[in-house]
């Protein structure tokens, strides 16, 4: 089923911020049930692997001479981050173009195809914002931060998160079964990065061969950008090329992702 767009009659951005207050009108009644995937599953993480393992883990030059709650605390934000932003643009998108079929009906509104993707990674940068100062605030009594370089932390998880969720949304926008390719995406890009790609280890500790894997990890360019904004010794040149590469995988993924979603709203 397929229904033509009567055309760009709202304006780009209102009819964006239009799909969030759809948005916002659903998680303000089902937030409760998101707390433990965006703020506090990490928060976990960090009492697990920062205070339980970390315990055990002598500070030295792996950790850049810190002990290792205050090496893992930015990355872990990163992770999750990304972690959230690739499961809010793999089932919820799909269903919006094949189960609850949302996006058919908006666009059967002034509101188009290209202002229903603007929505939805407005969207998806607000959780990210949310989850992100939640995690912040919370690890504070934990002692994971040793400035307040945690608030810059908070913005690069978003950025990292969106850089991924651009080509993830444009992967879901082209799947028409029932999204089994997702699974791939959790088990073989997404896992491997969180335990590859310096969130728990510098990768230099990873075999010289394979390293390269972790250079086009948008996780490791974020996780890199995290520890230099609260730890320090992060050059302004090496900052500027990961921020490129975010730029650049999150452009590409946004324009390929349009191509897409007006190429399946559209007759």
């Amino acid at each position: 089923m397929s229904i033509s767009s009567t055309g760009r009659v709202v304006p780009a951005w209102q009819g964006a911020w239009l799909r969030v207050e759809g948005y916002w009108a659903w998680y303000r009644r089902y937030w409760k049930s998101n707390v433990y995937s965006t703020g506090l599953q990490p928060l976990l993480f960090l009492l697990a692997m920062g205070l339980g393992f970390g315990s055990q883990v002598q500070a030295g030059p792996a950790t850049g001479g810190l002990s290792y709650v205050h090496y893992i605390a930015p990355a872990l934000l990163v992770s999750a981050a990304l972690q959230n932003a690739v499961g809010e643009s793999t089932y919820p998108v799909l269903s919006g173009f094949k189960w609850q079929k949302d996006y058919l009906a908006v666009t059967a509104t002034p509101v188009t195809p290209g202002q229903v993707l603007g929505g939805h990674l407005i969207w998806v940068t607000l959780r990210l914002l949310l989850a992100g100062a939640v995690y912040a605030v919370i690890a504070v009594p934990f002692g994971a931060w040793l400035n307040a370089g945690a608030v810059l932390v908070v913005l690069v998880g978003a950025v990292t998160g969106l850089a991924c969720a651009a080509p993830v949304t444009a992967l879901a926008a082209t799947t028409y079964d029932e999204g089994v390719r997702f699974n791939a995406v959790f088990r073989f890009v997404v896992m491997p990065m969180t335990l590859f790609a310096g969130t728990f280890f510098p990768i230099e500790q990873i075999p010289p061969a394979l390293r390269w894997l972790a250079w086009i990890s948008p996780l490791w360019h974020g996780n890199e950008l995290a520890r230099g904004v609260t730890l320090g010794g992060l050059g302004w040149l090496p900052a500027l090329g990961h921020l490129a590469f975010l730029a650049a995988l999150f452009t590409v993924g946004a324009l390929l992702a349009r191509r897409y979603f007006y190429r399946r709203l559209v007759v």
